[in-house]
C-alpha cells in the first residue's frame, strides 16, 4: 500500500467495527501492529494511560488473551456469547501524514452490547492512530473515549 486516502482510512474504521460486530475476532487482532494498544480511559481528558487508572489498557498480548477467553469452552460468563452492534458516524481524518506515516481518525459511535436480558448502550468517540505496515493499515493505538466514563459500569465484555 502507498499512502492510504482519506476514503482508505475511513473505511479501515468502518471495517474494523464490523469485525467485532460479526465476532471475527482473530482479523481484528490482525489489524494491530505488534507494539498497538486498546485504551479506553477512565477520567474525562485523560491524557496518560499508564499514570492515570483507566477502564482498559491493553498491549496486542493481553487483547490476544482476551479473545482467546471469549472463544473458550469454560466461559461461562459468554455462555450464552455477548453480541454487540456498532452505530458509527463517518470517521473524520484528523490527520494524514504520509512522509511521518502517522495517520489519525476521529469517529463519533454509539455501541450496544447485549447478553440475554440485559442490553447496554453506550455513546462515545474511537480515535484511531494508524500507520502502514508491511504495505497494510495497522493500529498503534485505539482510544474509546465513554461520554460517561466516569460512571459505574458493570463488565463491558467485547471491543468497543
Amino acid at each position: 500500500m502507498t499512502a492510504p486516502t482519506h476514503q482508505d482510512l475511513i473505511d479501515f474504521v468502518v471495517r474494523e467495527a464490523r469485525l467485532i460486530d460479526q465476532h471475527r475476532f482473530e482479523e481484528w487482532l490482525d489489524l494491530f501492529a505488534e507494539d498497538g494498544h486498546y485504551w479506553m480511559p477512565l477520567e474525562w481528558g485523560q491524557t496518560d494511560a499508564r499514570l492515570t487508572t483507566s477502564l482498559m489498557y491493553e498491549d496486542k498480548l493481553l487483547l490476544k488473551i482476551r479473545v482467546e477467553r471469549l472463544k473458550g469452552n469454560r466461559t461461562f460468563s459468554q455462555k450464552p456469547k455477548s453480541r454487540c452492534h456498532h452505530v458509527l458516524q463517518t470517521p473524520q481524518v484528523d490527520k494524514h501524514d504520509p512522509a511521518g506515516n502517522a495517520y489519525v481518525t476521529w469517529t463519533p459511535m454509539h455501541y450496544v452490547e447485549t447478553r440475554l436480558d440485559d442490553q447496554q448502550l453506550y455513546a462515545a468517540w474511537a480515535t484511531h492512530t494508524l500507520a502502514v505496515e508491511d504495505g497494510k493499515l495497522k493500529i498503534k493505538l485505539k482510544r474509546v473515549d465513554i461520554v460517561n466514563c466516569d460512571a459505574a459500569f458493570g463488565n463491558i465484555q467485547l471491543f468497543m
